[in-house]
Parts: structure tokens; sequence; C-alpha cells
């Protein structure tokens, strides 16, 4: 049960969730096209496994370099040194990356590429370095967090383009899909724009929550000398550049949906009808960081922008059924 706590299962759901949503978003354009490769969804899943893996992986390292600063912050929730050693924290670290690593290197002999070794090789160095150094270091650390999160989208985008290199067979596929489907889905699906508008949707917001956590997490990381964005240019100004960025995310999607230049017939609305959820998501978040600093407040907006996250990574599994 501590185990399960240490490398967040919810998060590593989440993870899962957002790759298989960008598979049925995939799959779900191919039809019956005959473009995937025998074998694929095992593939898929192992590809998915080694990513969960390297994600606790890299939780279990993140608490492991925190437990002074999770003395303060949270002394409740401390697992490591309270309820799991130290050493066999580091060991299920690389056991867990390890595992990744092979399948990883399965994958790329198996598609004869390399992209799959050097995302894996990538990832896990980058959240090492990131909990040992870069986490308390000005705003990079939270730059390396989100830009992780968006990769997630974009290995899967990796997969599935590797499935179809061949120009004949992609221009088959286009001209399917321009066929099968409404407009607005096949200029989702054209040169990948499904694919990096979700890793932006994913980046976006996942620095804005950790900006909002930095805030929570100040005692502690003052008691590591960090440099984080709040301890540097204090909460307040730290809550207006949280403030603005969602202001900006919020104000950007919107205008995007309004001059996205397809017509506006029920097909379209049906299927974006699930983004007002995540605008309503915004807006609190937004309000909470408005009213309050106090740690419920900020604790209220990261969660409501959790929910904003999952709902959007979810939507392709909604078109699945509305399409």
């Amino acid at each position: 049960m501590h185990f399960l706590r240490l490398i967040r299962p919810i998060n590593l759901i989440v993870i899962a969730l957002t790759m298989y949503a960008v598979r049925v978003f995939v799959l779900q354009a191919w039809g019956s096209s005959g473009a995937i490769r025998e074998g694929e969804a095992v593939d898929f899943f192992l590809l998915v496994v080694s990513t969960v893996m390297i994600a606790a992986a890299g939780n279990i390292i993140n608490d492991y370099f925190d437990v002074k600063a999770d003395r303060v912050n949270k002394p409740g929730r401390l697992i490591i040194t309270r309820h799991i050693k130290p050493r066999w924290a580091i060991l299920s670290h690389w056991m867990l990356n390890l595992v990744a690593f092979l399948i990883a290197c399965y994958l790329s002999w198996r598609y004869e590429t390399f992209w799959y070794v050097f995302v894996h090789l990538l990832s896990i160095n980058a959240l090492w370095f990131y909990s040992m150094y870069f986490k308390r270091r000005f705003l990079i650390g939270n730059l390396i967090i989100a830009g992780l999160t968006a990769l997630v989208p974009i290995l899967c985008g990796i997969h599935f383009f590797i499935q179809n290199e061949d120009a004949t067979q992609r221009a088959q596929l286009s001209e399917f899909i321009a066929t099968h489907y409404p407009q607005w889905f096949y200029q989702l699906y054209n040169g990948g724009l499904f694919i990096y508008v979700l890793a932006a949707f994913a980046l976006a917001l996942n620095f804005v929550r950790e900006i909002i956590k930095d805030i929570e997490d100040i005692p502690g990381d003052q008691v590591l000398r960090a440099k984080t964005l709040p301890i540097v240019l204090g909460p307040k100004r730290t809550r207006w550049i949280a403030v603005v960025l969602l202001t900006g995310i919020s104000v950007l999607g919107l205008l995007a949906l309004v001059y996205w230049p397809v017509e506006a017939n029920h097909s379209f609305l049906l299927a974006f009808a699930p983004t007002l959820l995540i605008f309503i998501c915004l807006l609190y978040s937004l309000t909470s960081l408005l009213f309050s600093l106090e740690k419920t407040s900020l604790k209220r907006a990261d969660f409501s922008l959790k929910i904003a996250m999952m709902i959007g990574c979810c939507i392709p599994y909604y078109w699945y059924f509305v399409i």
C-alpha cells in the first residue's frame, strides 16, 4: 500500500488513459483501411507499460530527493524513511527504469527505429536530474516536467507514424478520412494536428500546475534553499503569473474554437461540447487563485486543472461514440 502511494497510481492511470486516447483517435481515423501492423495492440500495451514505469520511477526518485522538504510540507504523507527504506526506493527506481528501457529496446528492434530508445533514455535522465537538481532551480524544473508531460502524446504519435511511413499509404489514408469523417476530424488528423494540440494542452496546464504546487511547497523548498519561482519572485507575483497564463490559455482555446475554419454545424458543436467543462474548470482555478493564497485554495486550483486535463485527454473516447 505504501509503495502504491509512492508511485501515485492516479497519475499513472491518467498517463495510460491519455496514451490510449491517442490510439482510439488514430484507429478511429484509420477505420477499416488496414494500415495497422499485426501485433500492434500488444506493442502499444508494452509502450504504455514502459511509459508508466518510467513515470512511477520518476515519482520514487522525486520523493527520495525530497525527504527533507516533505518533512516540512507534508509530514503526514512522508513515505520514504518512514515506511520504505531509502535503499529500497532507489532499487525500485532502477528496476522500473531497467524494465522500461528493455521494452524500449524491443520496440526499437521490432520497428527498426531508434525513437523508442531515445525518448525513454531522455525521459529517464530528465526525471533523475530534475529530482536531483533542476527541481530547485528557477523555472527550469517546471519546464522539464511540463515538457515530459507533453512528450507522452508525442511518443504515441511517433508510434503510429512508424506504422504508416509509406507516402502512398499516407495519401490513401488521408483521402479515406476526408471521405468518411467530418471536416473538423480530418483537419485534426491531417499533419498530426491532434497530437500537437493535445501536447500543447498538456504542457500549458501542467506548467501552471507546477507553478501552483511550488507556491504550496515554499516552506519545504526554503529548507532545501531552492530557487523556485515563488521563492525568487514571491507568492503574490507568482500567483499573478499563473493567473495570466490561465487567462491566456482560456482565451486562445476559445478563439481557436470560434475561428476554426469549419462550419459550426450540429456535428461540430456536439463533438466539442466537453470543452465547456474544461473552460469551467479553468475559470474555477482562476477564481481560486484570485481570491486567496491559502493552501486550500491552491489545492482546489490544482485539482481543478487536473480535472480539466483529464477531460481534455479523454475527449477521443467521447468522439468514438458521437461521430
